[in-house]
Parts: C-alpha cells; sequence; structure tokens
C-alpha cells in the first residue's frame, strides 16, 4: 500500500494555509528552488510539476531545474548543506557516497518492488539512516521516489529452455555501467560483466560485441535496443529509487502547519509519479511483445538468493549495520 494520503485532503490543507495567511506572509513567500538531472518530461518531473508545486503554493515559491542546469548532477546535495540550494531529488548512491551504510539500499535485490520501496522507508528500521542525512548533511528526506526495474536484455535467446537461474547466464557478456559496483552486480548475477560507455551499446548488440545489456525497459524503448535484441529476462535485479530531499534548515524554519503540507505534498507528488512509472513499465511490456521481443520472469527468488549470498561474502556489505537485510527481506512481498 502506498501513503494514504488524498488529493482532496492535500488541497484542502493548501487551502487553509493560504486562507489564513497574513497579508506579509502570503507576499513574502519561501523560496524553494529544486535542482535535477532528469529532464521535465521524466515522471519525476512530471509530479513534482503537477502535484507538488500547486499543494505548496499558498506559501511557497516552488522553482524547479531540470537536466541539471542550476547545479550539476553530484553536486547538489553540498549545495543543500552549505545553505545554496533548497531541495533536489537525490539517490542512494550519491548519499552512499557521504555515509557508506547507505550502500545497501542500492545493492542488487535488496528491493523487491516499488510497494516494498514505501514500506522499507517507512518503516524505524530507515530512522538512523534519516536522521545521521539530517544531522550530518542538514538534508531531509521527505518521500521515496520509484525509478524503475533494471532487467536482462539479450541479443539472441540462450537456448531452447529460458533462463531461469544466474547458473544459465554463464558465458554471457553484459554491458554494465563501469564502476565497481555495477561490475560486481554482474558478476553475482551470473554473468562476464563487460563495462562500456551508453553511446556505443547499440553498435556492440548490432554487431555481436556483446551478448546484452540491462536497463530499465523505458531505457530500452527509447535507446531502440529492441531492434537488435531479441529477449528479456524480467531479473528486476536493482529496483532503483530516490528521494525528494530539502533543507533541514528551510524546513525547521516553518510552521508546523508548513512543515505537515510541504511533507503531504512530497508523499502526493512521490505516489503520483509512482503510479505513472509502473503503467509506463507495464505498457512497455505490451509494446515491446508486439515488436517481437520474448519476455518473461525467471526464478527471480533464485537470483535474490545468489546475489545477496555474493554481497554479504563481499566488501560492499562491510558497512550495512547488522540485521538491517534481514529486517529489509521481512519487509518484502
Amino acid at each position: 500500500m502506498f501513503f494514504a494520503i488524498t488529493r482532496r485532503a492535500l488541497l484542502a490543507a493548501a487551502t487553509v494555509l493560504a486562507v489564513s495567511a497574513t497579508g506579509a506572509f502570503a507576499q513574502d513567500k519561501i523560496r524553494l528552488r529544486l535542482s535535477a538531472v532528469n529532464s521535465e518530461t521524466d515522471q519525476r518531473a512530471v509530479a513534482m510539476i503537477n502535484v507538488f508545486g500547486p499543494a505548496v503554493a499558498g506559501f511557497a515559491a516552488f522553482e524547479p531545474h531540470w537536466n541539471g542546469t542550476l547545479f550539476a548532477q553530484g553536486t547538489e546535495l553540498e549545495a543543500i548543506a552549505v545553505g545554496d540550494l533548497e531541495m533536489s531529488i537525490t539517490s542512494a548512491q550519491e548519499l552512499a557516497a557521504f555515509f557508506p551504510e547507505w550502500s545497501i539500499f542500492a545493492a542488487g535485490y535488496v528491493l523487491q518492488s516499488a510497494e516494498h520501496q514505501v514500506r522499507v522507508f517507512n518503516d524505524p528500521l530507515m530512522d538512523p539512516f534519516k536522521q545521521k542525512v539530517e544531522s550530518e548533511l542538514g538534508i531531509r528526506l521527505l518521500a521515496p521516489m520509484y525509478l524503475g526495474r533494471r532487467q536482462v536484455n539479450l541479443r539472441q535467446p540462450r537456448s531452447e529452455i529460458d533462463v531461469k537461474t544466474p547458473a544459465e547466464l554463464a558465458g554471457v557478456n553484459l554491458r554494465m555501467p563501469g564502476s565497481d559496483a555495477w561490475q560486481f552486480l554482474g558478476r553475482a548475477l551470473g554473468v562476464n560483466p563487460v563495462p562500456m560507455a551508453f553511446t556505443e551499446v547499440y553498435t556492440a548488440l548490432q554487431t555481436g560485441a556483446v551478448d546484452g545489456q540491462d536497463n530499465p525497459l523505458p531505457t530500452v524503448v527509447d535507446a531502440k535496443f529492441y531492434e537488435v535484441t531479441r529477449q528479456i529476462v524480467l531479473t528486476s535485479h536493482l529496483v532503483d529509487w530516490n528521494f525528494i530531499a530539502i533543507s533541514a534548515e528551510v524546513y525547521n524554519a516553518m510552521t508546523a502547519e508548513q512543515q505537515a503540507a510541504v511533507t503531504a505534498a512530497a508523499i502526493a507528488a512521490a505516489d503520483s509519479g509512482r503510479a505513472a512509472q509502473l503503467a509506463k513499465e507495464e505498457e512497455l511490456v505490451t509494446f515491446l511483445k508486439d515488436k517481437g521481443m520474448d519476455i518473461y520472469e525467471p526464478d527471480v527468488a533464485a537470483f535474490r538468493s545468489a546475489v545477496q549470498l555474493a554481497y554479504l561474502s563481499s566488501v560492499f556489505a562491510a558497512n550495512w549495520p547488522e540485521g538491517v537485510l534481514d529486517a529489509v527481506n521481512a519487509l518484502g512481498n
């Protein structure tokens, strides 16, 4: 179940704030500049523009900046920390650069679904993680945003039998991003991970330089990888998420009513973007099947077990607090 915030309740709260504001308060709105690297057509941006902005308009001036035009990717959190920016959409990967224990929320098969993300974010197990970000970086995390599920996309079917377990991906040269963390995830999945620039992937698939690639379905469609591949294995090996982040200093300077409205607006925006992204993923399955793609789900439990075992015996899990992985797994589907 997603956050139980109705649009009617959200609009009612915003209306009360707008009506009760004094003349000076109404004129001197709180400035909320948001910097993010995604485009304005991304579902996260659409939700922030269409849901968050209108909900806080009674007392705040929401100013979103997309495509990294205000602050470059990777610099937004520092900008908030020093008071040069009010809001951003950040990731577990970015937070892990400051707090290594956050890497657990960027690891393969830790998060299982969009609903699981919400349950984890709302669970007390997340409180120490959120509190550390707020106390040491001055950033408050308001709500989780669903980014999508990465899938294995192959040029040719492996055999007459569908891929069901990591063992059946042995020998596959799969293009993956070049960082150590991504290459490790590839090996845990059972493939030979090949680091390669994204701009080279289409040609590499076309010529057979690699056997496949991994990305969410929207990327498969946008990059037209369906033209040079035949099979998608719905491994969902990384259910990726972002977080709506706000300066703790700015948030703490608000009235209790304003804080409640900002939080409710962020939750409603996250819910809206999540629903839109999930619907888009479902639509793309049909689209890709119509293009002749073979799409199926493997034994996800077998993949999850193998990948988590690989992480737990690696240096990547060294900073994970004891018991957190078990607690996250217990909240799963």
